[in-house]
């Protein structure tokens, strides 16, 4: 399993964040309209691969702009270094138009013992 998800995510990795983000609207949309369907579920996993993108991007630029080497310990990172997923601009509209709807954080906890 584990070499199934180092592939995708060296597919993942050679696209660019901005022909992703082209996508951002159409996956959230469907995702925000629950269905209990597998296209439902295969657009919560395209819109999270999208966020993983964009999270490893800023993340990069964060130890980027540190001057940090590879293999140095990472600083700390700030609270305002965590991607901010409800800023992306809808796709078509100008980045300055105000969003109608923000997007929701949602917690993620361990499972309970019992649960497989």
């Amino acid at each position: 399993m584990e070499q199934v998800l180092l592939k995708m995510a060296k597919q993942l990795r050679a696209f660019d964040e901005a022909s992703l983000m082209a996508l951002w609207d159409k996956y959230s949309e469907t995702v925000e309209h629950f269905e209990p369907s597998q296209r439902w579920e295969e657009a919560v996993l395209v819109l999270a691969m999208i966020q993983g993108m964009r999270f490893k991007n800023q993340l990069f630029n964060h130890h980027w702009a540190q001057g940090r080497q590879p293999g140095e310990p990472a600083a700390p990172l700030p609270v305002a270094a965590a991607p901010d997923i409800s800023a992306a601009p809808p796709a078509g509209k100008k980045a300055g138009a105000k969003r109608q709807h923000q997007g929701k954080v949602l917690a993620f906890r361990p499972k309970d013992g019992g649960e497989s």
